[in-house]
């Protein structure tokens, strides 16, 4: 679908209990704003029902089919709990076979997540400590090779819609079947009497930094970071005054990226980790010495992927769906997926000249989503027995995510629940209001 507009502006909103009159007076303000903005090039796509019955209390263009951004995510999740189901964990095994360190990833996107591990209090590298410990408990001191198994995910870790020179950017980091700190590193500049210093957390070999930083002593600092045709090669520029950063940069094979930092750690800590680093499957003939094992929920992963709009936990969703259809819980891919989420929407009675899925995050300016589409969805999961678990993954206005500074006004704060989005040209809203205290 070819657009020519200037700027597009889709909005999606699910309002929950409007009384009739209150419903005619929020027409009438809609229109209101359709009116103003109609010589700004700008294209609306609304729909509002009530959640209980269904009833459309207004409608916009609601069935045509627009670039949805960050609210692809709302389909995402919502087919994850379809068929995953709201206990589904996320699990990374960590074990031996023989004297080999295998790290078997289990398409966890919070692993070693800053977000998660501050809400468990889990300080930075506790993961690495932890595996440490469970190696000396062992009375291990040294290990041949380690092995880290990505293979619950295809190799496809870039969606080839993606925007090329922003895969540099935390947003469009590669997906993996075994990922680690949203699979980036954060940048730091610092100005020392006219030295300009970059520090890399973590602190890694496994990136070659290339400091092209120029010290400043007046206005303001702007330093961003650039890849070159070399792997995990990474050249910061610009200029820094005093400070610039910290921010996230995405690195490339996040699993190895892993499995890198994880024989550093075992290195200072005295166990000689001096083999092989490997990424491949798990050895097929090994019974496995379970050492540990690391769960993530999936009340985590949806609150990271719709209230922080976390892209990495959206991707991870659409890949886990793929493998956990298949018969061996390998190989989950981006097809796969996209097949999936289809047949959901389908069943809900969407129409397919009102949708098209290309990844799950909404990064893709290839997806396209009705507004009628996201009611129907908000919906479905309304009337489920995930009802809660779903709308405490969303952010909350005036409280939290990505909308805690909107709706701040007491009428509002708390009231409103959804999910933001916003790509060049296309900026979008969906969610919940409750309204009478009802839900």
């Amino acid at each position: 679908m070819k657009i020519g507009m200037k700027k597009l502006f889709a909005a999606y909103v699910l309002s929950i209990c409007l009384a009739g009159s209150a419903a005619g007076g929020l027409g009438s303000r809609i229109n209101g704003i359709i009116k103003q903005s109609s010589q700004k090039n700008v294209r609306f796509g609304i729909q509002i029902i009530e959640a209980g019955s269904g009833k459309t209390v207004y409608r916009h263009n609601a069935r045509e089919a627009m670039i949805p951004a960050s609210n692809m995510k709302i389909i995402t999740s919502a087919a994850a709990l379809k068929y995953l189901g709201p206990n589904y964990e996320f699990r990374t095994r960590v074990g031996l076979c023989g004297n080999t360190l295998v790290v078997a990833g289990g398409g966890d996107p919070l692993l070693g997540d800053k977000a998660t591990d501050e809400k468990y209090g889990r300080g930075v590298g506790w993961m690495f400590e932890d595996i440490t410990e469970a190696l000396k408990r062992n009375g291990v001191r040294k290990v041949n090779d380690i092995v880290v198994d990505s293979s619950i995910f295809d190799d496809e870790r870039v969606h080839p819609s993606w925007p090329r020179d922003e895969l540099n950017r935390y947003y469009a980091c590669e997906v993996s079947g075994l990922n680690f700190n949203g699979n980036c590193i954060d940048i730091t500049t610092k100005n020392t009497g006219g030295r300009v210093e970059v520090v890399v957390e973590p602190e890694t070999g496994f990136v070659n930094v290339v400091n092209e930083v120029t010290a400043i002593r007046k206005g303001k600092s702007a330093v961003g970071a650039y890849r070159n045709e070399e792997i995990n090669k990474i050249v910061i520029r610009g200029k820094c005054r005093r400070q610039a950063g910290p921010f996230a940069v995405a690195i490339e094979r996040p699993a190895v990226f892993f499995g890198y930092l994880l024989a550093e750690h075992l290195g200072r800590a005295g166990i000689d980790a001096k083999g092989q680093l490997l990424e491949k499957s798990a050895p097929a003939n090994c019974k496995m010495k379970i050492l540990r094992e690391y769960r993530t929920t999936m009340s985590d992963c949806l609150a990271r992927c719709n209230k922080d709009s976390f892209g990495l936990a959206a991707e991870s969703l659409v890949k886990t769906m793929a493998a956990e259809a298949g018969q061996e819980g390998r190989g989950g891919s981006w097809s796969k997926g996209r097949e999936l989420i289809e047949r959901y929407m389908l069943g809900l009675g969407i129409d397919r000249s009102e949708f098209n899925i290309d990844d799950g995050s909404g990064l893709s300016r290839e997806n396209r989503l009705s507004a009628n589409a996201i009611t129907k969805v908000l919906r479905d999961v309304y009337k489920s027995r995930n009802r809660q678990l779903y709308k405490e993954s969303l952010a909350v206005g005036g409280v939290d995510g990505t909308i805690a500074r909107y709706f701040k006004e007491q009428k509002y704060k708390g009231k409103i629940l959804g999910k933001t989005g916003y790509i060049e040209k296309a900026k979008t809203f969906s969610g919940v209001c409750t309204a009478g205290g009802k839900d």
